[in-house]
């Protein structure tokens, strides 16, 4: 993924497609998130989680590629921004399941029931989602009146809408069974908080 998002974005600048650009080098960055947060925080990156962090990336970049059949599979396949949706959304959803309940462990002061989390993951991807949303649409203004082309592209409210249903997909996903997946990193995080009070 890392050498495909690295042609991506030399193909870019020879192109001087600053779409390609910025999607390739964000997504490039992103993969490598992974190895710093084990090596530099000590919180623990099995392979599962690294595909998790570097498919959601990977799958966003690879879709604002014009293909030489299909052409933009943002555009051309219907189902591919409900999964990069469903996808990034689970892993907003689980950046805050691990941090609630890390602090849920950590502190006598702060109890966080399972049904609260629940709601409160929801309504974090929801929250984030929305934010998304005004951005890709800040960012496509920009782009009109500048007649540049725009990074992120935003179909319209119908578009917005189903964006917000896939992340939601993807949270319930997190908010359900994120304890399995999770319980490593919160358990790494739980012990950073520790530490990070006894200094």
């Amino acid at each position: 993924m890392q050498a495909f998002l690295a042609v991506m974005l030399l193909a870019g600048l020879a192109l001087r497609s600053g779409g390609v650009v910025v999607n390739a080098t964000i997504g490039l960055l992103v993969t490598f998130l992974p190895g710093i947060l084990e090596r530099d925080l000590g919180i623990p990156m099995d392979a599962g989680l690294t595909l998790w962090i570097s498919a959601a990336v990977f799958l966003h970049a690879l879709g604002t590629i014009a293909w030489p059949v299909i052409g933009k599979p943002y555009v051309s396949v219907w189902w591919w921004d409900h999964v990069t949706h469903a996808l990034s959304a689970s892993l907003v959803a689980g950046v805050g399941y691990s941090t609630t309940r890390a602090v849920d462990i950590h502190s006598d002061s702060v109890s966080f029931p399972p049904r609260f989390q629940f709601v409160f993951i929801l309504l974090f991807v929801l929250a984030f989602g929305v934010f998304w949303e005004v951005i890709e649409f800040m960012i496509g203004l920009a782009a009109d009146r500048t007649g540049t082309e725009g990074v992120l592209t935003q179909y319209g409210l119908e578009d917005s809408m189903l964006d917000l249903v896939f992340n939601t997909v993807g949270a319930v996903l997190v908010a359900t069974y994120g304890s399995a997946q999770l319980s490593e990193v919160v358990d790494a995080l739980t012990v950073r908080l520790a530490e990070s009070r006894e200094q």
